[in-house]
């Protein structure tokens, strides 16, 4: 059975846990591909307070099946106690990508 296409969304406070998480994360097969995107500014609520933040959005292309693992290896490597860990299924796209996705996830080839 094929594995659900991710992709994986996760807010890092500077460009420094991006990175880290990235190489991470695609090092160990956990994701196929990684993108940063800066100037993200942040507006959510925390501990009773409406908090504003620059971030970076850390975006991820994953499979369902390592997803879990990806999820606890983010955790691991997060400074925040709660980061934004947000997975939306890929309904369609490229068979090609799709398929290097699938060949760059999982265990290591």
């Amino acid at each position: 059975m094929e594995s659900q296409p991710l992709v994986v969304y996760c807010t890092c406070p500077d460009q420094t846990v991006a990175e880290r998480i990235a190489e991470t994360v695609v090092r160990e097969h956990l994701a196929a591909c990684a993108n940063i995107v800066p100037g993200l500014i942040s507006i959510y609520r925390w501990q009773g307070q409406v908090q504003r933040d620059l971030e970076l959005l850390l975006i991820m292309k994953t499979r369902e099946v390592v997803y879990w693992l990806l999820e606890a290896r983010i955790r691991e490597l997060h400074p925040y106690d709660v980061p934004e860990i947000v997975a939306l299924p890929i309904q369609a796209g490229s068979a090609a990508y799709l398929d290097w996705l699938a060949e760059n996830t999982g265990a290591p080839v």
